[in-house]
């Protein structure tokens, strides 16, 4: 988060006509895989505690949804929803409930083998020529199709019930990072460009999702049209320098962040200090620096810059052409792998299968932290996914007392 972030997003006002928010406040999902249902668990609890304290039902709380990843599937079923209101939290959870393995991705292997490493590459040597992945993700195009209602985001931003949806996806043909964006008919923001990162309105379909949580490797690239030419895209946490600065871009003075991320995995579940690095070690490991590496270092400095704003002389302040932004984050107070390892059976059977002929879910040696680390991103399966967001809830839940200060409702 740089400076100039804060002044660019101040010299974009409305256009002449267009309703101004006094104060826009945008929700941003991080990207994790399965792990994003946590972000679910704390949605549903924060719109419960806003409707106990006198927020309308009927009003969606947030003017701009910015989602990468997994986390912009959440953020664009949000958008389809947000003419509910709070309701529209529900809505997320009852998606994710009814969600499994098979309804996100497929991997087809022999049920008749054990697990073996010749199997296992054999099997995945057969996908990648289907699929030009490690995994066949066509289950969830039919999921998506499904479940959202495109229509309702465009009704959504007509009605004013939102300003803008925006989802992320990094470019394997150029290595840039784009934001695409779909804003209110009568207040459009125009396009920008920083070093390595782009940004375009589009509408936001299926495709834009689909290129949004291409997991490296594990999932294909989509293509997606962009400056009238065609690009592949993968996975919107790749190359994701400043996940914030976008919802700033969009107008926002306020975000609330939720992050799937934690600090401390590095220190739990692994093998002994002399053992070697399984592959699931290296897989979690190179997974959780694509998903979680930039967003906190973001965070402390869009706080650390909006802190130093605040302090200027009130004379001074209102001069520059600087905004300070609030942001408050919201990560899980527990090891999400430590909590996958319970669930590790739970994969489907397929997958499980070849992970472990490929070692990459060895539970001997002391690996079993390794396993479940490059589970958790696959396990959509309902025990893990409810325990996921039982996990937010309670985050949110002590977290009351900020999260009702930040929506400016104190307990009565």
């Amino acid at each position: 988060m740089a400076l100039n972030t804060l002044i660019t997003g101040s010299l974009h006002p409305p256009p002449p006509g267009a309703p101004a928010r006094t104060q826009s406040r945008a929700l941003v999902l991080m990207g994790g895989g399965a792990r994003t249902a946590y972000q679910v668990g704390v949605l549903r609890a924060l719109g419960r505690l806003l409707a106990q304290h006198g927020h309308p039902a009927g009003t969606f709380p947030f003017q701009v949804l910015l989602g990468t990843s997994a986390g912009a599937l959440n953020a664009t079923c949000l958008a389809s929803e947000a003419l509910g209101g709070l309701a529209a939290f529900d809505a997320l959870a009852g998606f994710w409930q009814r969600l499994q393995s098979a309804q996100v991705y497929r991997l087809d292997s022999p049920r008749w083998t054990w697990p073996k490493l010749l199997t296992a590459g054999l099997t995945l040597m057969r996908q990648v020529r289907r699929h030009r992945a490690l995994l066949d993700t066509l289950p969830l195009v039919d999921t998506l199709h499904r479940a959202l209602r495109l229509e309702q985001i465009e009704a959504a931003l007509r009605d004013g019930a939102l300003d803008a949806l925006a989802v992320t996806a990094s470019s394997y043909t150029t290595g840039e990072h784009w934001t695409f964006y779909q804003t209110r008919p009568e207040a459009p923001v125009p396009p920008w460009r920083r070093p390595g990162r782009r940004a375009g309105a589009q509408p936001i379909g299926i495709e834009h999702l689909m290129a949004s949580s291409a997991i490296p490797f594990l999932f294909p690239a989509v293509p997606l049209w962009v400056d009238g030419h065609k690009e592949f895209f993968g996975d919107g946490s790749m190359r994701q320098l400043s996940p914030l600065s976008p919802a700033i871009q969009l107008g926002a003075r306020q975000i609330l962040v939720i992050g799937v991320g934690q600090p401390q995995r590095a220190g739990w579940g692994g093998g002994g200090p002399g053992d070697d690095p399984t592959a699931g070690t290296i897989a979690g490991h190179a997974l959780a620096s694509v998903f979680h590496d930039t967003l906190q270092a973001d965070v402390e400095q869009a706080q650390r810059v909006s802190a130093t704003l605040t302090q200027l002389p009130p004379g001074l302040g209102h001069l520059l052409p600087y905004r300070p932004v609030e942001v408050l984050a919201v990560q899980p107070s527990v090891s999400l792998d430590e909590l996958a390892l319970k669930h590790v059976h739970a994969l489907p059977a397929a997958a499980r299968r070849t992970l472990v002929g490929l070692g990459a879910l060895d539970t001997h040696r002391g690996a079993t932290g390794s396993a479940a680390a490059l589970a958790s991103y696959l396990l959509f399966e309902p025990p893990f996914v409810n325990a996921l967001i039982a996990c937010g809830e309670h985050d949110a839940l002590a977290r009351r007392d900020e999260l009702l200060a930040f929506f400016d409702t104190r307990p009565s």
